[in-house]
Parts: C-alpha cells; structure tokens; sequence
C-alpha cells in the first residue's frame, strides 16, 4: 500500500512547488496597486450602488449609499435562501384533466366463484380448506394458528399424501367456466364465450379474465358510453360448497375490474354480485402519474421480470417468490417465475413459515421510494359504482326455467347477472407535477437579484475575477514578503523546523 502512495504524495508535492516556483516569478503588487483595482472596480462594476459609495465625498451620502447597499444584499440574501429552502423541499402541485374521446379501451374484468371447490371434493379431503388457507397466504397476510383444531389433521394429511398436487386438485375440484356456468355472454353486441377468458389463480381458487393482456389486440374499443360488457353466471351451489366457519358464507359472483396489463387484485378491490340479482357496474377510466422521486415516490427505472408492465400488485408478488424461492428451492403456482413447483409438504414446512418471516421483518414492503415496491409511475384504475335489481322477474323466471330446464327455485338461487359499462366516453387524467423547475428556481433567483441590486450573472463573474485577483495577491504576499520577515527575527526565534514550515505553507 506505501508503493503506492509514494509516487501520490510525490506529484502532489511536485505540482505544489510548480506553482510555488509560477507565483515567485511574479512580481509582488504595491498598496497603491492595490488600492487602484479596488476603487477600478468599483466605479466600474454592474453590482448597482457600490460606485456611488466609492464616488460620493460626502460621508452623510456614503453612509446611506452603504446602508443601502448593505440592506439590499440583506434582503436578497433572505430572498435567495427562502427560494432554495422551498425548491429543496420538492413541492408539486396536481393537474386534473378530463378528455372526452370517441373510443376508449375496455379494462380486463376477472370473475370468481365464491365457493371455491365441488362438495364432492371437499368430501374425500375435509382439511382442503386449513391447506387452502395456507397456500393463499402469498396474496395478503393471514394469521394461522399453530394450535388451530386443523393442525394436526393438516400434519397427518401432509404425511399421508406425498404426492398430493395441490395445483391440480384446485383445478379439478374448483369452479370451472364452460358453456354450462356461463349461460350467456355479450360484448359491446358481439356474443363472446369461456375461450375468450384466461384461467388464472387467485385467494379465491380458479378465477377467469375477461380482455386479459393476451389478447387484448383482439377486442375493439368501446365506442358508445352504456354498452359494454354483459354475462350471467350459474355458480351451481348444489356443487360447490365452502366452510362459513371460516368467513365463506356467501353465494354469487366476485370481480375485480383492473388494466389488462396487471395482475387483478381483490384485497380491498374486489366487487360481488349476489345470486339472484342483475348488478349493473358503470364505471370510468382514471390515469394518475406520479412524480419520481423527490417530488413524489415513484422510481421509473423498475422493471418487472414476468410482468410488461410495474405494478406495485405486481412487484410485491415477485418479491415474495424471490425470497420463497431462495429459502425453500421452490416457487408457490400463485406467484410468478420458471421455479420448481413446491410440493404441499414445502408448503406446510417451509413457505408459510418464509411468508411470516417476510411479514415479520417487512421485507416486501410497498409505497414510498424506499420500499421495496414503491408506487407505479403511471397506473390506470376504473372507479365504480354499482346498483342491484332482482333476477330475473316473475315472467321471465317461467322461461328461463323452461329454457334452462331448471326449478324455478334453482334459477333464484345459482343464477348472477352482471353488467359492466362506461358511464360516458371520456377519462381523468391526475398528474402530479413539479411546482418549482430549476429553470423557474434560475428567473426566481435572477428576478431578485435584478431587483434589488441591479445584478446579473455577468455581474457575479466580475465578483469572482474580483476574489480571484486579491486571492492571488495574497499568495503572492505570504510567499514572498513572510520569508524576508522571518530573516530580521532574532536568532533564538529563527529556527530551522519554523522556518521549513513557514516555507511550506
């Protein structure tokens, strides 16, 4: 390591004495001439008021001039700080804009059945609903309780079935879209049917995504406000059956409509059309754009590995499957990644205990710029609002029994009718803006120093030349007017170390 700093410290101290030799060189400037470029500059500057404090006679007159002068740079002074200290704490301001167009794209809408799985399956495998609850834990935090009665049925069960595959037996055993569960489907006057839906996993089992990213190209844009998207449902609650010991007690149909570009969520976003009941959804397309960080929280250069598009939704999921993936060797099917699949034994052992952790030590965190899933850049929601009507009426129930050739009864109870449409063809744009840009912090700072004392940026460069040049000279001083003074010093005082150290600096 002293190899080298040796040769370091060497062409500092050859650079030093380069430019000792330079200024020695020169010849030392008298007072006079000193005295002369302080009072060139002065009558000469742009800096408004100095010259008449060097010019006026009066001392009366000087003293206000100084006072003037002084009290102006005071005020500036405030003025300029005040400017930096509101620049540097990043203020925005927010711009709504409403544009109304002649056609406008239809968000992507995924459809769920509230009862997760057939009655048939749950009876071979009654502990399905502890095991469910623990695989679903990678969308939201959920507690389980080490002593909960299922535990030790869950043990047992994990033991007794190695080769359990919880993937397919939620794909067999959970609601399934065919011509049968959906009777009827209508977008924007064109019918549509299961092969225009994409199966994807969800806390809810087997969800279905209408217009999902795929095959988004294929679907036209909506082009009359109050059509749009219009399905009914058969959710077959004679087949499917959930636990209301653990919250499931309802029948129908949940939704979440979102951009075709993202993951659905349904934590706090999802929407439910009970049995029996036509919902009509209106909804409207908003577009909110954030400021990257300082001036807001968003951090543009994010990307996502197996999503086109960020999403905090989005991240948070490939934020779980990196730390699942590197603490288990394997990847839960709800989360996205080419990993290995975990077996339901990881499950049990390793994936809800790593999920814990994760929450516990809140290592997939989401909002601010230093979390780690901030906020998107730019994200498109679709607000709702919903109404409810009985389904169907008295005299079409008769048809449809007969067309269906169902009960009366049956129709009442399994039948959901859902209605998705713009309520007029235009969409909101919030965009967080900067409220101060450099070039408006430059005309601020230029407009006070204009004001109050006549300055410009040509004056500033006069001021530096003018501290450059009495810089210079007072090198030049202390190098050649500080060793002839120490040659008059008494013998006792003039010392070989004081005067090597006086000639370094």
């Amino acid at each position: 390591m002293e190899q080298f700093e040796k040769p370091k410290s060497h062409t500092e101290k050859g650079v030093f004495e380069k430019v000792k030799l330079y200024l020695l060189r020169k010849p030392l400037p008298s007072p006079t001439d000193g005295r002369k470029f302080d009072h060139d500059f002065a009558i000469s500057t742009s800096f408004h008021g100095v010259h008449n404090i060097v010019r006026n006679r009066s001392k009366i007159r000087r003293a206000i001039w100084l006072a003037v002068v002084l009290g102006s740079v005071s005020v500036l002074v405030w003025q300029i700080y005040s400017r930096l200290v509101n620049y540097f704490t990043w203020p925005t301001t927010t711009a709504i804009e409403v544009q109304y167009v002649e056609k406008i794209e239809f968000p992507a809408v995924t459809f769920c059945n509230l009862n997760r799985f057939k009655a048939d399956a749950v009876a071979r495998f009654g502990i399905i609903y502890f095991l469910w609850s623990i695989v679903s834990k990678v969308f939201h935090a959920q507690e389980i309780s080490a002593n909960s009665t299922g535990s030790q049925e869950a043990v047992d069960f994990v033991v007794t079935h190695q080769n359990f595959s919880i993937t397919e037996f939620v794909k067999n055993s959970g609601f399934y879209l065919s011509r049968s569960t959906l009777l009827s489907c209508n977008f924007f006057g064109k019918r549509c049917g299961p092969e225009d839906f994409k199966h994807i996993f969800t806390e809810y089992g087997n969800c279905f995504t209408f217009n999902h990213g795929e095959n988004i190209q294929e679907k036209k844009k909506v082009s009359v406000s109050g059509r749009g998207l219009n399905l009914v449902f058969d959710v077959r609650q004679e087949e499917f059956t959930d636990s209301s010991a653990l919250g499931f007690a309802d029948a129908g149909i949940v939704f979440a409509i979102h951009s075709p570009k993202k993951e659905p969520q349904f934590d706090g976003l999802g929407l439910s059309s009970p049995v029996g009941m036509h919902a009509r959804v209106t909804i409207r397309q908003l577009k909110t754009v954030h400021q990257e960080y300082p001036w807001g929280e968003c951090k543009p250069d994010i990307k996502l590995r197996n999503f086109s598009s960020y999403s905090t939704f989005g991240c948070l999921k490939e934020c779980k499957a990196r730390h699942i993936e590197k603490q288990c060797g394997c990847l839960p099917f709800m989360l996205p990644g080419n990993g290995v699949e975990c077996e339901l034994h990881k499950y049990y052992n390793c994936v809800s205990p790593v999920l814990d952790h994760i929450e516990l030590k809140e290592l997939c965190t989401m909002g601010t710029h230093n979390s780690s899933c901030p906020v998107s850049c730019e994200e498109t929601e679709y607000p709702a609002s919903i109404s409810y009507s009985t389904f169907p009426r008295q005299n079409a129930l008769k048809h449809l029994s007969k067309k269906l050739n169902q009960s009366e009864d049956y129709i009442r109870q399994n039948l959901v009718n859902i209605e998705i449409n713009y309520s007029d063809l235009n969409y909101k744009t919030t965009q967080q803006q900067k409220a101060v840009s450099v070039p408006e912090l430059l005309a601020d700072v230029g407009g006070q120093l204009g004001l109050f004392c006549g300055a410009s940026v040509i004056t500033i460069i006069e001021i530096i030349e003018y501290i450059f040049t009495n810089f210079y000279w007072l090198c030049l001083f202390f190098l050649l007017k500080i060793p002839e003074v120490t040659q008059w010093l008494p013998a006792s005082q003039n010392h070989p170390g004081n005067k090597n150290r006086i000639e370094e600096c």
